[in-house]
C-alpha cells in the first residue's frame, strides 16, 4: 500500500508542512512563462540535464 501525498505531509512537523504550503501557494501564484524557441540548438535531450556531452562522437567541453 502506498501513501498519498496528504498522508506523507501529515507526518511532517508543523514548520515543514507550513513551508510546503507556502511553496505550493507561490507556485500557484507564479505566472506561466513561455520560453522562446532556441535557434540553432542541438536536437534531442538537453545535454546539461542528461549528461550527454558529445555530438557525432566528439566530446564537447564548455
Amino acid at each position: 500500500m502506498t501513501e498519498t501525498e496528504a498522508q506523507r505531509r501529515a507526518k511532517l512537523p508543523e514548520t515543514a508542512r507550513r513551508a510546503l504550503e507556502e511553496a505550493d501557494a507561490r507556485r500557484a501564484a507564479a505566472p506561466e512563462t513561455a520560453l522562446p524557441t532556441e535557434l540553432g540548438g542541438r536536437d534531442g535531450p538537453e545535454p546539461v540535464r542528461y549528461g550527454d556531452w558529445e555530438k557525432k562522437g566528439l566530446a564537447i567541453d564548455f
